[in-house]
This record gives C-alpha cells, structure tokens and sequence, in this order.
C-alpha cells in the first residue's frame, strides 16, 4: 500500500508513523520537508527571479509536480495540519486528495476543528495523533485493531 504524509514539516510526526507501522507493507512518501530546498527549488534549477512572486510561482509549480504524482499514486493520502502556522499548502492536498477520491486521513487538534470543519467532512478519519494513524493504517493492512 502506498502512503503519502502530507502537511507540516516542522515536528516528526512523519518518522512517529513511519517507525509505528514498520511490518507493514506499506511505502511511504511525503513533500521535501527542508523548507529552504522546498522554497528555492524552482530558481535553483529554472534560474533566478528578481521578484519574489515569481521566485514563489517557479518553485510552487516544481513542488506541484511532486505533490500532485504523489497524491495520484497514493492509496492513503494522510494530511497533518500542525498547531503553529497556516497550512493552505495541507489544505490543498487534502482538497486534491478528495477530488481524487483518495481515502484521506485528517490530523490536527482540537482547536482546528471549527476551521477544518469542510475539510474534516471530506476526509474517512479524523484524528488528533500519529499513533491513531499507524494503527489505522495497521487495520487497513491487517483487519486487526492493534
């Protein structure tokens, strides 16, 4: 089964679920989580820009190219919204998931569930932990509740 770990990139919810669901068989890809390399990837290879909204646009539509391939190979497309900054790029994902039809997986607290209300209503699970998604991702593989 492949898994695509979308959303924030500044905590290790990523390895907590990666390392939860060792055994399984499952092949997990996720966005480039170095934030300067995600930002800088377009004028790193296209060339410079001298504004910043086309230095954004390049590396936007690179990332793009990952995240959509990924997204459309994934069979589980899991979305962490984390606690400290605006995630429109999880947002995204989740919506493109969704519009996919892709079984989605929604991670954030409670204090994001007013916000998230459109996105939570599309997604097969909503929950507040990486240990809740490892184990859903065990009893998608297995049939067993861990």
């Amino acid at each position: 089964m492949k898994v695509y770990l979308s959303g924030e990139i500044h905590t290790d919810w990523r390895a907590e679920i990666e390392a939860a669901a060792k055994g399984l068989n499952i092949e997990f890809s996720g966005p480039v989580t170095d934030h300067a390399t995600s930002d800088d990837a377009g004028i790193m290879i296209m060339g410079a820009e001298e504004k910043k909204f086309w230095h954004d646009h390049k590396g936007a539509k690179l990332n793009a190219i990952r995240t959509r391939n990924a997204i459309e190979s994934a069979d589980v497309v899991v979305v962490r919204f984390g606690e400290q900054y605006k995630q429109w790029n999880a947002a995204f994902d989740a919506g493109y998931a969704a519009a996919k039809g892709k079984a989605l997986v929604v991670m954030h607290g409670q204090d994001h569930q007013h916000a998230l209300k459109e996105v939570d209503a599309a997604a097969l699970a909503v929950v507040e932990t990486s240990q809740q998604v490892a184990q859903i991702l065990h009893y998608v593989v297995s049939g067993e509740v861990k």
